[in-house]
């Protein structure tokens, strides 16, 4: 795998990468009611493993990601 750098804030070039921040700000960070930013940090692996392992996605045919490495 080579990394590849773009232009940051450009869906055009870097679609996944956008959409993955866009989805992780309205499904994690602002989405529950939090009490304080601790809350924020420790949902946050629990909310990765969702969307990684549990999470359809549409263009993997309403399949996780995790089910096209084999892990799912």
């Amino acid at each position: 795998m080579k990394h590849k750098r773009t232009r940051p804030y450009r869906p055009q070039t870097n679609g996944e990468a956008e959409r993955f921040i866009k989805i992780a700000l309205k499904e994690w960070a602002y989405a529950p009611t939090y009490t304080h930013s601790r809350q924020r940090t420790d949902y946050l692996s629990i909310w990765t493993y969702r969307y990684n392992y549990v999470r359809p996605h549409s263009a993997l045919g309403r399949k996780p990601p995790a089910s096209k490495l084999g892990a799912g």
